[in-house]
């Protein structure tokens, strides 16, 4: 490394690259090497690694792992059992450590990559967590909202008895109140409360209540990938953080919206954290969000499913397959 920087340092300088090979004794090829990699590259592979006894069997191997992909993982192909196949079935001669490398290189070809994430002020992710609470005397599964803001870290948290349509869109209601602003956009994944149907070209079609809610608030809507919970990850990492945090021991309030005010000043004590890796507070960084944010509407979106209905002779109005009693003094005449 020190000659690398040595050699760098005198090319910029002005030297030679004749120059530099006679000053340092190594070849001018070394040196035009040098020149193009700020650090030592290593050993690179020029040609492909040939295998005299697997290459015409490697289609064999390739077509049963990529059937294990859709089996049980502890029903899957080891190499022990990719050789002990080859040499019975196919009468293949060669060794075993052979066949081992080769799974093993097609497992680092095929496996999903990641690369860390920069999110930008002003975008939302969101999702649905469940936690044990004790309402009123009684325990009983909560369905706690959570939205993150993945640029600060800062979050809101909201319980609900279930995690149906009006529920999620009156956490994202509360959400927005509590911060005072509206993010750009909110990514989801395809819960069937937000989206009715995922469309052969990969479009959502929303249900009736959240499309009116996103036009309400002119709201941008993006979704992960089916099945892959790493692409809202900070949403992710939130609801584990909320259920260590927040729910444990078990919360134990007199009503929901007596646990939902507690949940808020949760929320808000936590923006006087300082996470690692960064030097400034959740709340300073949650200035810079908001302000990429855009301003709440004149009004909130009511967040209840609305049907029109008929009021029949016994005063009662049917709303999905259930009959509700309405008062006498609501019903209008001829209805």
């Amino acid at each position: 490394m020190e000659l690398y920087r040595k050699v760098r340092l005198a090319r910029r300088g002005g030297m030679s690259e004749r120059s530099a090979a006679v000053h340092f004794g190594i070849s001018r090829a070394s040196v035009k090497k040098i020149m193009g990699f700020s650090v030592p590259p290593g050993y690179r592979r020029k040609a492909e690694i040939k295998r005299p006894k697997l290459d015409g069997f490697t289609g064999f191997i390739d077509q049963w792992l990529v059937e294990d992909l859709s089996q049980n993982r502890k029903q899957r192909h080891t190499a022990k059992r990719v050789f002990e196949r080859l040499r019975d079935e196919h009468g293949f001669k060669g060794g075993y450590t052979t066949v081992k490398n080769y799974v093993r290189e097609h497992g680092r070809r095929s496996r999903e990559m990641f690369v860390p994430l920069a999110h930008a002020p002003g975008h939302a992710q969101a999702d649905f967590g469940e936690a044990m609470v004790v309402i009123g005397g009684v325990e009983q599964k909560a369905h706690f909202f959570a939205l993150d803001l993945p640029f600060s870290d800062a979050c809101f948290v909201r319980a609900y008895p279930a995690a149906v349509s009006e529920a999620w869109v009156d956490g994202h209601v509360h959400a927005f109140a509590f911060f005072g602003r509206v993010p750009q956009s909110v990514l989801y994944d395809n819960d069937r409360c937000l989206v009715a149907n995922i469309l052969p070209d990969g479009s959502r079609k929303r249900t009736k209540l959240f499309s009116g809610f996103l036009s309400h608030y002119f709201l941008q809507d993006r979704y992960g990938r089916p099945g892959k919970g790493n692409d809202k990850g900070a949403v992710e990492g939130l609801v584990g953080y909320a259920r260590r945090n927040f729910m444990v021991p078990i919360p134990r309030f007199a009503t929901w919206d007596a646990l939902n005010a507690w949940l808020a000043e949760q929320c808000r004590k936590r923006q006087a954290d300082v996470l690692r890796g960064h030097g400034e507070t959740i709340g300073q960084r949650l200035a810079r969000d908001l302000e990429a944010m855009m301003y709440l509407p004149a009004s909130p979106f009511d967040a209840c499913d609305q049907a029109s209905g008929q009021v029949n002779s016994q005063s009662l109005v049917r709303y999905k397959t259930n009959d509700y009693s309405v008062p006498v003094a609501y019903v209008l005449p001829g209805s």
